[in-house]
Formats: C-alpha cells, structure tokens, sequence
C-alpha cells in the first residue's frame, strides 16, 4: 500500500506518487523530483492552482519550519517546465 501525504495547498490527501516534494535549500524552494533530498519536505499537487494556495496561504514556510520569506522563483520555473 502506498503512503499517503496531505497537500499543503489544498489541504487534500492524495498518494505520494500523485504529490511533489518540495524543500528548502537556504531561503529558496526546491523541487524534490525523486522524493530524496535531505531535510524536511512539504508536499503539493503539480498544479498552479495548489501551488498558489500555498504561497498565498504561506503554507511552505509553516510545513518547512522557516523563520523568512522563501524564493518561490526555481518552483514556479519546474511547474512551468512540467505543466
């Protein structure tokens, strides 16, 4: 049985494998393609519609325990990329 995760930006649950992992590095948000960089993860749809909700909801720096605005700028590149 797969694991499930909870999006940060529509607060649905969904399979791992339907989910984006995103990480910190520094103060910028990077996509964890492989679900396999080190440090804690947020989880999100690879919609723009999720991913908005979260950065307006300021949903990544709560679930990344951040003290600071985080640059947003390598995500929104990767769902442009991929969406």
């Amino acid at each position: 049985m797969e694991p499930v995760r909870t999006c940060v930006g529509c607060r649905a649950r969904a399979p791992r494998s339907a989910l984006l992992r995103v990480v910190r590095v520094d103060s910028s948000l990077i996509p964890d393609v492989r679900a396999s960089m080190p440090g804690r993860g947020a989880w999100v749809h690879e919609t723009s519609e999720c991913m908005d909700a979260a950065i307006r909801r300021r949903a990544f720096v709560r679930a990344l325990r951040a003290s600071g605005p985080l640059d947003t700028q390598t995500l929104s590149e990767h769902l442009q990329r991929n969406g």
